[in-house]
């Protein structure tokens, strides 16, 4: 757990939250809404700690006995909900740890917060359940919402909850807290801040994962290779990418940066504008042999492989024609 000084990017949120606090005009829910890792339960959680902070400001002194508490995840009125199924958060679990629950006044505190990670994955009658909760909440309840999809919840929830969109995070803020907190080399800190997108949590992640260095390596292989290859080699090395702990759409990303390293370099011939800066080499070579349409067509082919694959079309299927475009382009 941290305080607002802690988070990096995100300050119109922080700004929108401690006045928030400062002036004690909370709402009674809120929606944290952004993709995995952008800093989202940072946010919640540096807004719970004020809300129940004993200094009674804008930000958690980090000190009293309740930021201790909450530091140390101990506060009472500071409640996570928890669920079993990793897909679902049941009607259930939603009337045990929040309905029922939030009639108790608080244990030691100002307020009761309530802190639903993952809540897109609240069913409809989950939903139902929490709505009536949110229409008639006690005054000294908060529900903070944390989710990576607020289209999926109910138009009534949402009309009832303050939406805060966590936006990215500018590149040279990720960057320089990569190199100056972490003390990442600066050729590493550029490619984690490119491949993240504005996602801090991300890049901390890739910057801290040798599985991120081997995905690189072998996306890299493939595009290098890619015109002597069979197909059936380069389904071969796509398969394997379960081998390290990240995604297809990791994968991707990688092929898209390299890619759009690419096209820069074709279209202004400067190595500093590289995110690939170690492979100029191959950067060149490719430009030289591609035209400006293969590579956007390449571009798109990725990013429609990204779409098929949401939508669960078939994997094969989808890495074939992909492959395909790529060896063709």
């Amino acid at each position: 757990m941290a305080g607002f000084s802690d988070i990096i990017g995100h300050e119109k949120i922080i700004e929108h939250l401690q006045r928030a606090a400062a002036s004690d005009k909370v709402s009674h829910a809120y929606i944290f809404n952004g993709p995995d890792r952008s800093g989202k339960m940072m946010l919640a959680e540096a807004f719970a700690m004020t809300l129940q902070c004993e200094s009674g400001g804008s930000a958690p002194c980090m000190e009293c006995h309740s930021c201790r508490q909450a530091l140390s995840k101990n506060q009472p009125d500071i409640i996570y909900l928890t669920h079993e199924k990793p897909a679902t958060i049941s009607v259930d679990e939603i009337r045990k740890q929040i309905n029922n629950d939030i009639t108790i006044k608080p244990y030691s505190s100002p307020r009761k917060v309530y802190i639903i990670d993952e809540a897109e994955k609240m069913n409809p009658q989950a939903q139902n359940a929490l709505l009536k909760t949110i229409e008639e909440p006690p005054a000294y309840a908060v529900i903070l919402l944390l989710t990576t999809n607020a289209d999926a919840f109910l138009p009534t929830i949402l009309s009832r909850c303050i939406t805060l969109d966590l936006k990215a995070v500018e590149d040279d803020k990720i960057r320089s807290y990569l190199m100056q907190k972490l003390q990442v080399p600066d050729y590493k800190a550029e490619v984690c801040t490119a491949f993240a997108q504005g996602n801090v949590g991300k890049a901390i992640q890739l910057a801290g994962n040798e599985d991120f260095n081997e995905l690189k390596h072998s996306a890299l292989q493939l595009v290098k290779r890619i015109h002597e290859i069979e197909l059936y080699e380069m389904m071969d090395a796509v398969r394997k990418i379960s081998e390290y702990k990240l995604t297809i759409n990791d994968y991707f990303d990688i092929l898209m940066i390299w890619y759009r390293d690419v096209l820069l370099f074709k279209a202004t011939a400067d190595v500093n504008c590289l995110i690939f800066k170690d492979e100029v080499y191959e950067i060149k070579k490719s430009a030289s042999t591609s035209s400006y349409g293969g590579i956007e067509t390449i571009l798109q082919g990725l990013e429609k492989a990204k779409q098929r694959l949401n939508a669960n079309v078939n994997f094969d299927l989808v890495m074939e024609l992909l492959l395909l475009t790529m060896k063709e382009n």
